[in-house]
């Protein structure tokens, strides 16, 4: 179903902790997002942790097979406020994925709830199991007598 991701993303996230870059994405190079991707029964589940963005600042697209899913977490404190710690990261977060043929993203289901964009992608009716009948001629049949 998932066909493959960037598999460069962990490689940059390394040696952002190690180099100590900052944390914070752009468009231009934008941060990581984590997430799950699942089959349930008929449907390819996707779930990503965009906690603390605001659901007006989530993109999410698809061209051909790839889908694209990008996010903005901007600061909230009001102009007066002195940050004394600063963890949580800030600015733009990206993640595209190569979907299968197998795949129906004419009906992507997309909800945000509790910081977790769930995405759900049904299995194209093309790709389900089918029973086939088998046909047989009458003519080629022959009875055996024992």
């Amino acid at each position: 179903m998932l066909m493959r991701t960037d598999p460069f993303r962990e490689l940059d996230r390394l040696t952002q902790q190690v180099f100590g870059a900052a944390n914070q994405g752009t468009w231009s190079k934008p941060a990581m997002m984590p997430m799950d991707a699942y089959r349930d029964g008929d449907e390819f589940v996707v779930c990503f942790d965009l906690p603390g963005v605001a659901a007006d600042a989530i993109e999410l697209d698809v061209e051909r097979n790839v889908l694209t899913v990008k996010a903005e977490r901007r600061p909230s404190p009001g102009k007066d406020v002195q940050m004394q710690v600063s963890e949580r990261p800030l600015g733009v977060f990206s993640r595209q994925l190569f979907l299968g043929d197998t795949l129906d993203t004419d009906r992507i289901a997309a909800g945000y709830e509790a910081g977790v964009l769930t995405l759900r992608i049904p299995i194209a009716e093309k790709a389900k199991p089918r029973r086939i009948e088998i046909s047989g001629s009458e003519t080629n049949r022959k009875e055996i007598r024992a």
